[in-house]
């Protein structure tokens, strides 16, 4: 692959069924690209992890894939409320996920944990009442 290969989905933050839709894409065209299932599974935990996250906190968002030669980076952009505490809620188990939501099963605190832990690379910039932008990469070479 000699250029950038770049996929723009939008997160539709009105609906749980349509969170995963993205990250599911994805990995089939990670899939049709041929690269390592190890690297899709690493991809696809991260992205969805995001996914949710637009959807539970921020009304949706956009979510940009690039894939390129040396690794694949994703980011994911919202106009939600933005994240007041980042150290905070990058602690395990630390939600502000309503209870409606939990009751749904998700909102546990592991989303922004589990992307850090499935990527090489996350930065997260937040505004408060302007929204985030994370930015994740998976290298292709170990």
């Amino acid at each position: 692959m000699s250029d950038q290969l770049l996929f723009t989905f939008e997160v539709d933050g009105e609906d749980f069924t349509s969170a995963g839709q993205a990250s599911s894409q994805v990995k089939r065209n990670l899939r049709q690209l041929g690269i390592s299932p190890d690297i899709i599974k690493r991809v696809s935990i991260a992205m969805y992890e995001g996914e949710i996250n637009m959807v539970i906190h921020a009304g949706g968002g956009t979510a940009n894939v690039a894939v390129t030669e040396e690794y694949i980076e994703i980011i994911l952009s919202d106009h939600g409320p933005g994240i007041k505490d980042i150290e905070q809620a990058m602690q395990e188990g630390f939600s502000t996920a309503p209870d409606d939501v939990r009751s749904l099963g998700f909102g546990a605190g592991m989303g922004l944990p589990n992307m850090k832990r499935y990527t090489d690379y996350m930065n997260i910039e937040s505004e408060v009442g302007v929204g985030t932008t994370i930015t994740m990469r998976v290298n292709l070479s170990m």
